[in-house]
């Protein structure tokens, strides 16, 4: 039985996903999995796995490139190259996608009370926009129930 939270919109269920073609990353997925692995999820691990076999589609929101690069400018992560050197290999696989901010995530993400991380905000939204599933760990956004996760 799901545990109850009262930010999630009526209607809307805490939902299990099995093995989807396609999904959105939040930023920590993406840099763990750039970093070898270490700290994800084993449904998420095997998400990236799939997408390095081309079986499976990743779309990065542009949210998420942004916060990489904030992240590597103050030196909270190592890309190891520039952010722009850094997704233009990462997209060179054609199983990870950019994802383009849209009014509709502002807006989605500009009615979002779970917590007040805008970063958080655009990126379940944009998940929601395009109805996939979101990797991430977050605690926020898997007791919210507002997207299906995937960890």
């Amino acid at each position: 039985m799901p545990a109850p939270f009262t930010n999630r919109p009526p209607g809307v269920e805490r939902r299990v996903v099995a093995d989807p073609e396609a999904a959105v990353t939040d930023t920590h997925p993406l840099v763990f999995h750039a970093a070898g692995g270490r700290g994800l999820g084993p449904k998420a691990a095997a998400f990236f796995a799939r997408c390095e076999r081309q079986e499976a589609i990743l779309y990065v929101p542009t949210i998420v490139i942004w916060e990489c690069s904030l992240l590597a400018r103050v030196s909270r992560i190592n890309l190891r190259r520039s952010v722009r050197a850094f997704f233009d290999d990462l997209f060179s696989n054609p199983s990870y996608q950019p994802l383009d901010v849209t009014p509709e995530h502002v807006f989605l993400a500009d009615e979002a009370r779970f917590n007040r991380d805008p970063f958080d905000a655009l990126i379940w939204a944009a998940a929601r926009t395009v109805g996939l599933p979101l990797l991430t760990r977050d605690g926020d956004i898997r007791s919210s129930g507002v997207v299906p996760v995937i960890w």
